[in-house]
């Protein structure tokens, strides 16, 4: 069967896909009887009609939300209609989103006046019925020709994605039969997207995705010419692109496996975060905000799902190349692994992040502190009685150069040998060698020999 590549024809592909509706009912627009929200599998579609460009929300949604979490809200925001009341909640929620990005508004939620208004829940944990009921009242919606632009042009994205009312990415598309490519998807956003217009905004969107039928392009802050796509790709015999998809598009895993409500749930809570970078020249701390590549994502999820089915004493080797965002990868996978547990409990007592070089320990320690939600979870060992005593408190990640072990190994080995630990070692520089990474794991397992490596391409 002959796949309609065309750019109408891969949107309504994709839509069908995220709503499981056919693509000929997936066309249409928001239906006029309520549907049934399918919950952890499929997307609702979004009325383009709803979306409010002033406030850069769909109202139908956020409505439909809060109503169904926290029914007084309603009425005291008065959500149903036009009104002052609306208009100033509507303005908190969007001060909000400005200041500190949808990311945090969706995870934390936000105070107006003497009201906490939830705006999402988050994934619940194994066995906690009440969460899960929760989880399953967010609406994760898809609208087609998102008309945007506040000055009343007929500018319209191919496709918007929303988590209760709120934007949480956008979409060009392009086709193969038209002969265009991601390449002019990538120059539509930088030229025809105006980064003045709030839904580009700094912060207001995740990611912004270009996508053909081969290839997939995201950048998380448009700024015109400037504006910087990262690739999305799965990879290709040791190169770039994607393989071939006996079962549909090169690119449908995008859609299919990536932007699931799960999925795209965990990559709010575990790896979307906004940073501060300060400039060694002038001081001024610059906002950058990070969405995961596909190889990052794929390696930590794998990791941690082999730690999860097999636990710990295994030994794992990850083979990166450079540019590919190995501190973060590093902070994301150690943040996780400490949080990691099964049916009997956690799975490490703690992580250690062994690196070498001091210039690349400070880059990791701060990637790694940046990340933490809880300041206390982190701690940066600068000397060998700081590593001896962040051990022996059980500090849950510990940032360190292989240099400080040698002179506590005999300590570790003798005194901690019940505890779990998760060491991740960046072993790039060959000044560290393979005997210290040897001594380190031997002295905190108890054991000379472990298991056959397995190997993971980052």
């Amino acid at each position: 069967m002959t796949t309609d590549t065309s750019e109408q024809g891969l949107e309504a592909l994709i839509v069908a896909d995220m709503t499981g509706r056919p693509a000929a009912r997936a066309g249409g627009g928001f239906a006029e009887e309520p549907e049934p929200f399918v919950g952890l599998h499929n997307w609702l579609l979004g009325d383009p009609k709803a979306f409010d460009r002033a406030w850069t929300v769909d109202l139908a949604q956020l409505r439909a939300f809060i109503a169904a979490t926290q029914p007084p809200l309603v009425a005291a925001l008065d959500l149903d209609n036009d009104s002052p009341a609306r208009q100033k909640f509507l303005a908190r929620l969007q001060g909000e989103i400005g200041k500190r990005g949808v990311i945090d508004v969706l995870r934390h939620g936000i105070k107006h006046g003497p009201h906490d208004v939830d705006l999402f829940y988050g994934t619940p944990s194994p066995g906690n019925v009440k969460a899960a009921g929760r989880f399953a009242l967010n609406r994760f919606s898809v609208t087609r020709q998102l008309r945007y632009s506040r000055d009343d042009t007929a500018r319209a994205l191919d496709l918007a994605l929303f988590i209760n009312g709120l934007p949480v990415a956008t979409f060009e598309l392009k086709n193969s039969l038209t002969k265009q490519t991601v390449e002019d998807a990538v120059e539509q956003y930088r030229r025809d997207r105006d980064p003045r217009e709030k839904l580009f905004e700094f912060g207001r969107c995740l990611t912004h995705f270009a996508v053909d039928d081969a290839q997939v392009m995201f950048c998380t802050h448009l700024k015109g010419k400037a504006s910087w796509f990262l690739p999305f790709n799965k990879g290709w015999k040791d190169g770039a692109g994607n393989p071939p998809n006996p079962n549909g598009l090169k690119t449908d895993y995008l859609w299919k496996d990536i932007l699931t409500p799960l999925g795209l749930t965990d990559i709010i809570e575990n790896y979307a975060q906004i940073v501060g970078r300060r400039d060694a020249k002038t001081g001024k701390v610059k906002r950058d905000q990070l969405f995961p590549r596909f190889h990052q994502l794929d390696v930590v999820r794998r990791l941690l799902a082999d730690a999860r089915e097999k636990g710990a004493g295994r030994r794992v080797l990850i083979q990166h190349s450079a540019g590919s965002g190995k501190s973060n990868s590093i902070a994301w996978l150690a943040h996780q692994l400490v949080r990691l547990g099964d049916a009997t409990g956690q799975i490490f007592d703690s992580v250690i992040v062994v690196t070498d070089r001091r210039i690349l320990d400070q880059q990791i320690r701060d990637t790694i502190k940046q990340f933490a939600q809880v300041g206390a979870t982190v701690g940066h060992a600068e000397h060998s009685g700081d590593l001896r005593r962040f051990i022996a408190d059980g500090k849950k990640i510990i940032i360190t150069t292989v240099q400080k072990f040698p002179f506590i190994l005999d300590d570790i080995g003798s005194q901690h040998k019940d505890r779990r630990f998760a060491i991740i070692i960046d072993e790039a520089h060959s000044s560290q060698g393979g005997k210290a990474a040897a001594a380190l794991n031997a002295a905190l397992t108890g054991a000379e020999d472990s298991d056959e490596d397995e190997s993971v391409e980052d």
